[in-house]
Parts: C-alpha cells; structure tokens; sequence
C-alpha cells in the first residue's frame, strides 16, 4: 500500500446528473486514488473541507476499458469512485455549492 497524504487521495470530483441529484441528500462524489482506503478517504474529506463530518464512505473499483486503434489493443488506467455522506448538522462542501 502506498504512503499517501489526505491531499493525495481526492484527486477530483464528479460531476454528473446522478451525483448532483445526490448531493440534495448530503452524498458527494469524488474520484480518489486506487490505494486510499475508506478511513483515508473520511480523513481526506474532513481535512479538506473544514467544517464537515463524514458519516459513511462507499467505494466502487472500476476496471479500464479496453480501446482499440487499428490492430493494437490495450486498456485505459483504472479508477477508484467514492461516496462519501456527510451527517446531517455537517457543514456543505464548498467546491459544488455554485453548480
């Protein structure tokens, strides 16, 4: 497992229909390095954004896909998703608040 800092495990934050419907209940999407563990996320969260309190953390692995140009095949680079909800008197992360 890698040495990772909490400002190395949040690399950016999704943006899609699904994630901004959620962030209504307090669910923020984020892409975070494939070593970070559910604790190293929650740290990660909590340092960043001053003010708020996760409540749970979920993740999904998401495997390359395999493009093909020609005749070589190869795969893109794998990503990890989390889900990080935050408890309810938790102050809102900024970086969406405008969208």
């Amino acid at each position: 497992m890698a040495n990772l800092q909490y400002y190395d495990v949040i690399l950016k934050p999704v943006i899609t229909e699904k994630s901004m419907n959620a962030m209504g209940e307090k669910k923020y999407t984020f892409l975070v390095h494939t070593d970070a563990t559910k604790g190293q996320i929650k740290e990660a969260v909590e340092k960043m954004f001053k003010g708020t309190k996760v409540k749970g953390v979920n993740t999904m692995n998401l495997e390359g896909k395999s493009k093909r140009r020609g005749m070589t095949v190869g795969k893109t680079a794998k990503k990890k998703k989390a889900i990080v909800s935050l408890t309810e008197d938790s102050a809102d992360i900024e970086i969406f608040e405008g969208l």
